[in-house]
């Protein structure tokens, strides 16, 4: 594929910018509520799965603030020095949720209680699992767009806990119907597996994504990235 000299202009960067911080607004606002409701009801039913996507979603709002303390910068020379201390930030929530996760499932898996079934919780991974994939696109194509790596792996983030939100619910589920407590831990872990990869990833400056002036393809990524 025939490399091309591409970049948005200031007017397009700005615009892009204001999308990317609306995004990032509403990735928090969500996941807010989502941690409210998916601890409360984890406590009620005791369990600890519901309860760690809770904290997951806390884990995903420092991750989104620190791209909305990025850009909340209007000059963009200030938003491209802030990118490097963000991207740090969005690897450490990646390893802070691998880390919880992977105690979670292993304590999930050496029987330290069962969980009693919760609709809350059922309800609130379904709303999740519709919701983040939205999200986590519009802010992944801006983020592309603009050059940033820190917006492309905050929206792997928010991906991340679509995945999650699918292992919650199928566990919930078959929790509920079948009494399989087993099955959420397991895929629990091949999360955990995910999110450490995307932390390396973000820690490295690896977001998959064209950096403004720099020469990229017609996707709009640099030569050798796979995001088409």
């Amino acid at each position: 594929m025939t490399a091309i000299s591409l970049g948005p202009s200031p007017a397009r960067r700005d615009v892009l910018a204001k999308r990317i911080r609306l995004l990032v607004a509403a990735t928090i606002t969500y996941n807010v509520i989502e941690a409210v409701v998916a601890i409360t009801a984890g406590t009620i039913a005791s369990s600890t799965a519901l309860i760690g996507f809770g904290l997951d979603s806390i884990i995903e709002v420092s991750s989104a603030a620190a791209v909305a303390w990025q850009f909340s910068a209007s000059d963009h020379a200030v938003r491209e020095a802030r990118e490097q201390r963000t991207l740090r930030i969005i690897a450490i929530s990646f390893f802070v949720l691998a880390a919880y996760v992977t105690v979670d499932a292993v304590r999930a898996l050496a029987g330290t209680g069962e969980a009693d079934r919760s609709i809350p919780g059922i309800v609130i991974a379904a709303l999740s699992l519709a919701i983040m994939p939205f999200l986590s696109a519009a802010q992944r194509k801006a983020g592309r767009e603009l050059g940033s790596a820190s917006a492309v792996a905050d929206s792997k983030q928010t991906l991340l806990c679509t995945y999650l939100s699918a292992v919650l619910l199928a566990g919930l589920v078959l929790n509920a119907t079948l009494g399989w407590s087993w099955a959420d831990p397991i895929a629990a872990l091949v999360i955990a597996a995910i999110a450490v990869k995307e932390g390396r990833d973000a820690w490295q400056g690896k977001g998959c994504c064209a950096t403004p002036g720099a020469e990229v393809d017609a996707c709009g990524c640099r030569p050798g990235c796979d995001c088409c």
